[in-house]
């Protein structure tokens, strides 16, 4: 059997919608598939904890086999498991069109909706997934909560471990009190009409994060965008869906893409391009939705219509041309996200920001270990920070002036990992890179 396939990878529509894919004997049988391929490969061994764990338990136990493994064990796997998709991206070539037909991150998902419709989905993680009620519940006291989960409010923070099982010392996104949504109603700033791609219309998809949690990135991409003469508004039907992947909680996923593609379908009519500020919802727009979803026509239109941030300001330069840009003599380090790896378009940081006359970005392709709201928890804290060390060593290896991820959860996560290993210099903020292009810009 050879390794890799001559086809271009390639992913199945998931089948959530068909009893077949809940069946437990099944599922039981595929799991140990796979586990046996990876097993025999290993070359998945430095990614997530989801492989280290099952290769452990494996060469523990009696036989050295996947069979000696019991339903716990497999969960054991299942749950460290964040989706980052990189070993379905970077690593395996065993995926789709290989006849061993491996896709270890759906399968995990698979694992998950089977107990999540047994209703084994923790009440704390169903929770946290219904983004939009905690930001504006958040948000109409949003002092008093940024106060009670502030890192630094030990009594605070220790109750939040005890009742909830998140980890005291992990850093937790603020709120503002008004959304971005609210700040930006109907249009963005004025457009440039003497720029080059004037005449262009973009409708930022602020994400539950750009508009309830950290705007920055979103108002420096209006800032950006007007001045480089792209008309812009802000919109947010909603949020993308993502924690509620992680959960496996598909029908709720599904639900989402039909509500945020409904609302999109008619701005891309009228001519507007999307662009998601967050790369995980730009994930979710241009690949799972069109999975889970396959034959509904307005979510195949939004998936071609969407651009993550970085690849459409990449995408004017090339096409139109940009504003003249200042230039900035600095070191840039950049975190290559998970989720803008798992997009498949290259590192559009990395050429957004060599646009900037004199500067130097170089690139850390190692994931944060942050996992989403896996991070978070107490049981998982320590291995977010152990798998995020060497992509924080990689950030810091060249004694960057700046640096940035276009993950907004990433960001505060290896800032905190660097502390955490005692560096001498911590970063004020690692913000996403589109806040140093509107900064040499002058904004």
């Amino acid at each position: 059997m050879t390794e890799g396939s001559l086809g271009a990878p390639m992913r199945h529509p998931i089948a959530w919608q068909e009893e077949s894919f809940y069946d437990e004997e099944a599922l039981d049988g595929e799991l140990r598939r796979v586990f046996d391929i990876c097993h025999g490969c290993r070359r998945c061994f430095n990614l997530c904890d989801s492989f280290p764990q099952l290769f452990d338990m494996i060469d523990e136990s009696p036989n050295e086999e996947v069979g000696d493994l019991n339903a716990g064990d497999m969960k054991k796997v299942v749950d460290a498991c964040t989706l980052c998709d990189m070993c379905f991206m970077v690593k395996c070539p065993y995926v789709p069109p290989h006849e061993f037909d491996l896709d270890f991150p759906h399968l995990m998902l698979r694992h998950r909706a089977v107990e999540h419709r047994k209703g084994k989905t923790g009440f704390v993680d169903k929770e946290l997934a219904k983004m939009d009620r905690n930001a504006k519940l958040a948000g109409v006291v949003a002092g008093a909560a940024n106060w009670a989960t502030n890192k630094d409010n030990s009594f605070t923070r220790g109750v939040l471990e005890t009742v909830a099982g998140i980890d005291k010392r992990a850093h937790l996104p603020e709120f503002e009190d008004v959304p971005l949504t609210h700040k930006f109603p109907g249009s963005g700033p004025v457009p440039n009409s003497e720029a080059p791609a004037f005449g262009k219309k973009a409708a930022i998809y602020a994400t539950c994060y750009g508009n309830f949690n950290d705007q920055t990135s979103g108002k420096a991409a209006l800032d950006v965008l007007s001045h480089n003469g792209v008309q812009t508004r802000i919109e947010y039907p909603g949020c993308c869906g993502m924690p509620k992947l992680e959960n496996g909680d598909l029908p709720a996923v599904a639900s989402a893409a039909e509500t945020v593609s409904a609302h999109f379908s008619t701005l891309i009519d009228e001519g507007y391009d999307i662009v998601a500020l967050t790369p995980s919802c730009a994930l979710m727009m241009k690949f799972e939705w069109p999975l889970i979803l396959p034959e509904n026509e307005a979510v195949k239109k939004l998936a071609a219509a969407t651009r993550d941030l970085s690849e459409y300001i990449v995408e004017i330069s090339k096409s139109k041309g940009m504003m003249p840009i200042a230039p900035m003599d600095a070191q840039i380090g950049i975190h290559f996200a998970c989720h803008s790896r798992a997009q498949n378009m290259g590192p559009k940081a990395m050429e957004m920001l060599k646009l900037i006359p004199d500067a130097k970005p170089t690139i850390a392709e190692r994931c944060s270990g942050h996992g989403g709201k896996w991070g978070i928890f107490k049981e998982n804290f320590d291995k977010a920070v152990k798998v995020g060390r060497p992509a924080a060593r990689a950030l810091v290896k060249n004694s960057p002036d700046y640096m940035v991820s276009e993950c907004p959860l990433a960001g505060p996560h290896l800032k905190q990992v660097m502390e955490l290993n005692g560096q001498a210099k911590i970063p004020e903020r690692i913000g996403h890179p589109i806040e140093l292009l509107a900064k040499a810009y002058g904004f």
